[in-house]
């Protein structure tokens, strides 16, 4: 897949516990992204807002973590079974975006 473009269909469907995980970490990173908007809106204390920057960063990271981690154990190991050795450059350039 080329640089920056989107999606494939997963072959292995994601399960509706990881789907409700994944969503309701997402919804909370955005409720505390409206918060930082707000504090940035109301002039909050510099150090208030980037302590809260500081936690939905962590969020975010933890979510694609949980993404990852799913991404290996069915995505990446599929195609390993079925002879295709490539993923493992696809996850090696994933794992450069994240460090």
């Amino acid at each position: 897949m080329a640089e920056g473009s989107c999606c494939h269909q997963k072959h292995t469907p994601r399960s509706e516990e990881l789907k409700r995980d994944v969503t309701r970490r997402v919804n909370r990173a955005i409720g505390q992204l409206n918060g930082i908007k707000a504090m940035v809106e109301e002039d909050r204390y510099c150090g208030d807002v980037l302590t809260q920057l500081a936690a939905v960063e962590k969020a975010v990271a933890s979510i694609s973590r949980i993404v990852m981690r799913d991404h290996l154990q069915t995505c990446v190991t599929e195609r390993i079974q079925a002879g295709d050795d490539e993923v493992i450059d696809e996850v090696m350039d994933l794992l450069k975006k994240f460090s």
